[in-house]
């Protein structure tokens, strides 16, 4: 099994426990009065950098980043500092993020906020709009054609924007009307290898209806720049940021040298 398939294997475990613990009928129950928060594709649509600034603690491909970080701390100096969209790690196993995350910085902002897991069912898609996501991402690469088209079309009746992550060019099938946001993933989620000319190589092969991010890898000003002339108006980042002990310092200067 590669990493993927281990993290896929745990997360079928982790969501059936999930639903022991309460039923996908009493989550609907909970979200019915759910407010809407602010659109995920909008705010890069609208955003001059594109920069969605990632929370996260660990990372399969480096073990620990920051293991006492907290949202408290991060997330509203990510809003105040410039981020166009956050990304929240919910998966507590291989990235040290968790629910609680997600809610806590939905209470500390109104930047619109990714559930940023790997989601293999519709209940997931409930527990996002729950604890306060925008979006939810869906995964090409763990997903059939079919299961993502079914997510897409279920997290658009629940309001949620969906940014659908590809990686080769065999992925782009996995795109359909429901999606709002194509990102490509410079990693390789099997071997957890970065190549940025991934999403040069990807991005007149995505139609121009989308909305398009790049997402791993990036730590240089001048590459989001040249994948700005590409046509990405997104950016995601995580441990660029997270790796030093002021991570909204770090999302500061970053822009800054955008400008």
């Amino acid at each position: 099994m590669n990493i993927l398939d281990k993290i896929i294997a745990n997360k079928k475990v982790e969501v059936e426990k999930y639903k022991q613990q309460i039923s996908i009928s009493d989550l609907e129950y909970q979200i019915k009065d759910a407010v809407k928060p602010k659109s995920f594709k909008q705010a890069l649509e609208k955003s001059s950098t594109g920069i969605i600034a990632e929370f996260k603690r660990r990372s399969p491909s480096r073990d620990w980043i920051f293991k006492e970080a907290k949202v408290e701390e991060v997330i509203p100096l990510y809003s105040k500092n410039g981020a166009s969209a956050i990304s929240v790690l919910t998966d507590i196993d291989f990235f040290g993020g968790t629910l609680a995350d997600l809610e806590l910085a939905a209470s500390l902002t109104q930047t619109p906020l990714l559930r940023k897991d790997f989601v293999i069912d519709e209940y997931q898609l409930y527990q996002a709009v729950k604890y306060g996501a925008s979006a939810i991402l869906l995964i090409a690469s763990a997903l059939t054609v079919e299961q993502t088209k079914q997510l897409a079309q279920k997290a658009k009746q629940l309001g949620l924007d969906v940014l659908l992550e590809i990686h080769n060019e065999q992925e782009l099938n996995h795109i359909n009307e429901y999606v709002d946001v194509v990102g490509v993933n410079n990693r390789n989620l099997g071997t957890f290898v970065t190549d940025i000319q991934v999403s040069f190589d990807l991005a007149d092969k995505i139609p121009t209806d989308f909305v398009k991010i790049s997402e791993s890898g990036i730590s240089q000003p001048q590459t989001v720049i040249d994948l700005q002339q590409a046509g990405f108006k997104g950016f995601l980042m995580g441990e660029n940021f997270m790796k030093t002990n002021n991570p909204g310092k770090a999302l500061e200067d970053f822009i800054a040298q955008l400008q």
